[in-house]
C-alpha cells in the first residue's frame, strides 16, 4: 500500500500569502524554483534577494499570475489562487521600466486600474488625487509621462499600483533605472510609505544594500532555493551559510582546516599553521576544509602586539578611501585573500603600506562555514 502524501504545513495566522511545494521549470529538466515553501506575513515588507537566475523574479511572477507553477500551490488568505488570472488577484504591480502609457496623462495613467474595474468617474477623481498625494505628485495630473523625470515616473507607477487599494503590492526591481542618489532617496520614501499604509509589499532586487535598507524580512535566493529567510539585522550579523555571508555585505574570508570542534565553536588551522577560533555555524567536523568569515568593521586593529587570543599578525598593503570610512587592506599570510578592515575617519593615524599590524577576530563574530 502506497504511503500517504505528507500534509502541507498549515499557514501561520498572520500569513497573507503562502507558497507550498511550488516548483517551476521551463524546459522540463532544470528547476528554476525548487520546492518553495514561503509564508508572506500580512503588512510586512518582504524582499526577495539574489543574483540573476536565482529564482526570485520567477517567484514574483508566479505570485502575480504571469507565470504558472509546474507543481505546488500558492494560497491567498488560505485559498488557492494558483489558477486565478492576474487581473482577478487584486495585486498592485510596479516594474523597473515604469510601463506607463506615453499618450495618457499622469492622472489618466493612475486612473487606468479604476477604469478597467468600472469605478464611477467621480470616485476615480478623488482616488487618483489621493494616490498622487501619497507619492507627492500633487499638481502633476495633467502632464504626460515624457515631461517627468525618471523618479517622478516611478512615483506615477507606484501611485497606479496603489490607487485601487490592493492588499498586496509587488515590485520588480523598481528603482534599478534610477541614479544612485535618487535610488537611495526613493528607498527611504518607499519604506516610509509602507509604514504609513500598512499594505503588504513584496520587492525583488539583486542589490543587498537596498534589501537591508527597506525590508522587514529578506529571503535570499540561490539556485532556485531560499538560502535564508530572516529579519535584516540577523541576516547581516548571522548568515546561515557561506553563500549568504558572501552575498550580503562584505566579509574578510580566511581558509583553514578544523582541528577541534563542538556544536557551538570550532578551532581551525590556517594554511600557514596559525590558529583561529569562531562559531561553528554548519556543524563542521575535525578535518573539514572551512572558511572563517568576519565583517570588516568587526575586526579590531592593533598597531602593537596584542596579548589577547584570536589575533593574527598582518602587513598593510594599502588603504582605500570610501568617503565615510577607510578600508585598510592587509596581507595575512600565504594562500589567503586580503583581509579588509573597516575604519571610521575618526580612527586617527592610519598605518601605512608595509607596516605590521595585529588583527583581532572576536570569536563570537567570527563565523566558520563548511
Amino acid at each position: 500500500m502506497a504511503a500517504a502524501a505528507a500534509e502541507p504545513t498549515p499557514a501561520p495566522a498572520d500569513a497573507l500569502v503562502s507558497f507550498r511545494g511550488v516548483q517551476k521549470t521551463y524546459d522540463g529538466a532544470h528547476l528554476v524554483v525548487r520546492s518553495l515553501d514561503l509564508d508572506i506575513r500580512r503588512g510586512e515588507f518582504l524582499t526577495l534577494l539574489g543574483p540573476s537566475g536565482s529564482g526570485k523574479t520567477t517567484t514574483l511572477m508566479m505570485l502575480a499570475g504571469f507565470e504558472s507553477p509546474t507543481a505546488g500551490d500558492i494560497l491567498l488568505d488560505g485559498k488557492p489562487i494558483t489558477r486565478t488570472p492576474p487581473h482577478k488577484r487584486n495585486f498592485g504591480m510596479v516594474f523597473q521600466n515604469y510601463a506607463l502609457f506615453p499618450h495618457l496623462t499622469v492622472g489618466q495613467n493612475v486612473a487606468y486600474p479604476l477604469t478597467v474595474r468600472r469605478v464611477p468617474k467621480a470616485e476615480q477623481a478623488s482616488r487618483v488625487a489621493r494616490a498622487l498625494g501619497m507619492v507627492r505628485l500633487e499638481g502633476l495630473a495633467d502632464r504626460l509621462p515624457g515631461q517627468l523625470s525618471g523618479g517622478q515616473q516611478q512615483r506615477v507607477a507606484l501611485a497606479r499600483a496603489l490607487v485601487f487599494e490592493p492588499q498586496l503590492v509587488l515590485m520588480d526591481e523598481p528603482l534599478g533605472a534610477l541614479d544612485k542618489q535618487l535610488r537611495e532617496h526613493m528607498q527611504i520614501e518607499l519604506k516610509e510609505l509602507h509604514r504609513q499604509l500598512g499594505v503588504t509589499f513584496v520587492y525583488v532586487t539583486h542589490d543587498q544594500g537596498e534589501a537591508l535598507t527597506m525590508s522587514d524580512r529578506v529571503a535570499v535566493f540561490n539556485d532556485g532555493e531560499i538560502q535564508q529567510l530572516d529579519v535584516v539585522d540577523r541576516m547581516y550579523e548571522a548568515p546561515s551559510n557561506r553563500f549568504v555571508a558572501g552575498f550580503i555585505g562584505d566579509s574578510t574570508v580566511l581558509k583553514g582546516t578544523v582541528r577541534a570542534a563542538d556544536d557551538e565553536r570550532c578551532g581551525i588551522v590556517l594554511t600557514d599553521g596559525r590558529v583561529l577560533a569562531g562559531v561553528n555555524v554548519n556543524g563542521a567536523a575535525v578535518g573539514a576544509q572551512v572558511d572563517a568569515c568576519i565583517r570588516p568593521e568587526r575586526i579590531v586593529l592593533h598597531t602593537q602586539p596584542a596579548a589577547r587570543g584570536n589575533v593574527l599578525q598582518a602587513s598593510v598593503s594599502g588603504a582605500v578611501y570610501f568617503g565615510d570610512h577607510l578600508r585598510l587592506l592587509c596581507a595575512v599570510g600565504e594562500g589567503q585573500a586580503t583581509a579588509t578592515v573597516k575604519l571610521p575617519l575618526s580612527a586617527g593615524a592610519v598605518p601605512q603600506a608595509g607596516d605590521s599590524v595585529w588583527l583581532e577576530f572576536p570569536q563570537e563574530l567570527t563565523r566558520i562555514y563548511l
